[in-house]
């Protein structure tokens, strides 16, 4: 399949030839307008409260620096590691409530996006950029959009991993047994695309995948080479996980954090390499919703959406920024890294149908077909890459 071909079957084959049209300089004078008094209001409020953005998570630390500093906001962030399920019971809990702890904005899975939205959890936004989101990657009332998207890959620490999995099946081998990790829980969009994926590469097709990525977890527990903590960088480096599945921009990251203390090779399975979308949206019950706008007018601009390419994520508003020149060259190459050892492996992009599916199979199918509870490390907060080696793992790990 070629990467067109591939796109199509996303649904994402729009954002490989996005056109827009020329912006006259009547508009242009009343966007510029409209945002002066959309800064004015957001400062007036003086603060944003995020949810679930790691700053090791793409560009995140830099664009909630260079956010503070444009604008002199404070920025509340909210449990970093919160996944998609937390986040939307946070925004539940904030109903009626202006306390540190109420969310404005939260990045989503787009399948919960969905079902937050049909349960009236979000407002609705439409930023300056809008038009240059691919529409299969926005709602079309404008409550979410995608802001960046990777694909699912194997992390593997090469310093105790001699022989690499190439494929999902091959992490069912036994020299992996105590040594394959989930980096999410099982609520989480990371996780539940994880198993998807895992499936999706035994079934051959969306319709099973879900069912059959539930059964090959189940075997992989049984087979003892599941380890069911949520794994990291940590884990990864100190043994626990030394093979994790991630989002492939997290791994990359975590490769150049740990370059000169820990080998990572980051591996492309060879079938079912899934892409995912993570969106952005307003809380219906956002104590600070004009800082929560200006933060949505910053994400989408040229400037943030370079700085998620810069974090080996794909900008959502990719297309336009090669169509218009914004991206530089050695930027769009260094995008070739999805081409692993001459096989094809073209991303698969999951229609919101088939997330919305699958996330209520594997979510509410776990417990009873995999029967293991995937638990939170001791401490969520990322000690940096000098502690690692430091670290005694639980279950001490020899070189596979």
């Amino acid at each position: 399949m070629s990467r067109r071909d591939a796109l199509k079957t996303a649904g994402l084959a729009g954002a490989a030839a996005l056109s827009t049209g020329a912006v006259s300089v009547c508009d242009a004078l009343a966007s510029a307008d409209a945002m002066e008094d959309l800064v004015a209001a957001a400062k007036a409020e003086g603060q944003l409260t995020v949810i679930g953005l790691p700053r090791d998570w793409g560009a995140y630390g830099v664009l909630i620096d260079r956010f503070k500093a444009r604008y002199g906001l404070t920025i509340n962030e909210l449990r970093p590691r919160a996944g998609s399920a937390v986040q939307i019971e946070a925004i539940k809990a904030g109903r009626g409530k202006t306390d540190p702890q109420t969310p404005d904005i939260v990045d989503l899975g787009m399948s919960f996006a969905s079902s937050a939205k049909e349960d009236g959890l979000l407002q609705p936004y439409k930023a300056s950029t809008w038009g240059t989101i691919p529409a299969v990657a926005k709602d079309a009332q404008g409550y979410w959009y995608g802001g960046f998207y990777g694909v699912l890959a194997f992390e593997i620490n090469a310093d105790l991993v001699a022989k690499m999995p190439r494929d999902w099946a091959d992490l069912a081998a036994p020299e992996y047994r105590n040594s394959v990790g989930l980096a999410g829980n099982i609520s989480s969009n990371q996780a539940v695309q994880s198993v998807f994926a895992a499936g999706l590469s035994a079934a051959g097709n969306v319709e099973e995948a879900a069912d059959q990525g539930l059964k090959f977890f189940a075997d992989l527990y049984e087979t003892g080479n599941l380890v069911p903590i949520i794994g990291d960088a940590n884990s990864l480096a100190d043994g626990r996980t030394p093979i994790l599945i991630r989002w492939d921009y997290l791994a990359l990251g975590d490769r150049e954090r740990l370059k000169g203390t820990t080998r990572i090779e980051v591996i492309r399975p060879r079938t079912a390499v899934v892409g995912g979308v993570y969106v952005q949206a307003i809380s219906a019950y956002a104590p600070h919703p004009n800082a929560a706008r200006l933060w949505m007018e910053y994400l989408y601009s040229d400037e943030a959406q370079l700085a998620w390419l810069k974090g080996h994520c794909y900008p959502i508003r990719f297309a336009d920024l090669v169509r218009s020149g914004t991206v530089p060259i050695d930027w769009r190459e260094r995008l070739g890294h999805l081409d692993h050892e001459g096989y094809d492996v073209d991303p698969v992009f999951p229609t919101l149908k088939d997330q919305e599916k699958a996330t209520d199979i594997i979510t509410n199918g776990w417990d009873d077909i995999v029967g293991v509870k995937v638990l939170c490390l001791p401490s969520e907060e990322y000690p940096g890459p000098m502690s690692f080696n430091n670290m005694k793992a639980p279950v001490p790990q020899q070189p596979i």
